[in-house]
């Protein structure tokens, strides 16, 4: 028997509860994992407080990350006792996963941890950790450099925002933070932020072509956000978007691609292929101080986690939770 938060929907509506499941319960994969900690993302809030139809059947476990040690395996590439990385891929929202004690994957989707981090650093990292390094290494593989101006991160307080700025900090960037948690500047700061800007000043429409200030955004809002960090990237910059925050809409004009050849890079973190996730990791494990982590993330039970996804939901959250699925 093992412990895991599971979502079920019937007429009356959606429940999530804490259950006692028999491993005969886990769905098909061909490598199980006493998992060690999964953590909350936007998605798995999503999932957990029903306010959106991210979870694609039922009954479900949520959790789109998780860290663990493999129990057993019939894949070729993973064998008892390797711990491995779950990031993405549908886990969580279409097949069982990291909120709970045990998991069964398809083991073309695990990435090795990687030595620099401990089990629970991976998920102060997680999905928004990795996919802050995607959107790193998006910036950096265009031409994106230090000595071309300030980098603006949105969402700053979040998992994305958070492992963004210390990865551009190591990089040798001058980062600016945008956040509505101004009273959280003194925690940017020690991330690395050398400017935190009130959101409200970049949450209205703008105008098409604002005045020229970042070589590159790494934006997680969406919206009227994502519109202006366009309208605002210096001629042949870059604007890696991974979130909607704000909104999914894009209220903006050609202005910017089409006048001062900006580059709006699309980053997609659920199915990126290996190659590109062991290149974020490998990122991560080279420039992510894990002293850093400690600042990133709040340690919780799996018993906690229902009731703390809707306080992660209500924007009560600075950085990430951390789920000892075991506590």
């Amino acid at each position: 028997m093992f412990s895991a938060i599971v979502i079920d929907k019937n007429d009356d509506g959606q429940t999530v509860t804490l259950q006692q499941l028999d491993e005969s319960a886990l769905p098909e994969g061909d490598v199980t994992i006493n998992v060690a900690y999964s953590t909350l993302n936007f998605k798995d809030g999503l999932a957990i407080t029903g306010s959106s139809p991210v979870v694609r059947k039922f009954p479900m476990v949520p959790g789109i990350d998780l860290v663990g040690t493999v129990a057993e395996s019939s894949h070729a590439d993973w064998k008892a006792g390797d711990t491995v990385v779950l990031n993405g891929w549908g886990v969580g929202e279409g097949h069982w996963g990291g909120l709970s004690q045990k998991a069964k994957l398809k083991g073309d989707w695990l990435v090795p941890l990687p030595a620099a981090f401990t089990p629970r650093q991976a998920m102060a990292i997680g999905t928004a950790g990795y996919t802050a390094a995607l959107c790193v290494d998006a910036l950096v593989d265009w031409g994106v450099t230090p000595d071309k101006g300030e980098v603006l991160v949105t969402g700053a307080t979040g998992g994305v925002g958070s492992v963004a700025i210390v990865l551009l900090k190591k990089l040798g960037f001058s980062v600016a933070a945008l956040t509505g948690k101004m009273s959280e500047a003194d925690y940017l700061k020690g991330l690395g932020a050398e400017t935190v800007i009130d959101r409200a000043e970049m949450s209205e429409r703008g105008k098409p072509l604002q005045k020229e200030r970042w070589a590159g955004v790494v934006d997680a809002a969406g919206s009227y956000t994502l519109a202006n960090a366009c309208a605002q990237t210096k001629y042949g910059g870059a604007v890696a978007a991974c979130g909607l925050a704000q909104g999914a809409d894009l209220p903006a004009t050609v202005m910017p691609f089409i006048l001062r050849g900006v580059a709006l890079l699309g980053i997609e973190s659920v199915m990126a292929p290996k190659a590109r996730r062991l290149k974020a990791w490998d990122r991560l494990a080279r420039d992510l101080d894990p002293a850093a982590l400690d600042a990133i993330g709040h340690e919780i039970g799996l018993a906690d986690a229902i009731e703390a996804a809707k306080k992660f939901m209500s924007g009560e959250v600075t950085g990430r939770y951390i789920v000892n699925v075991n506590a």
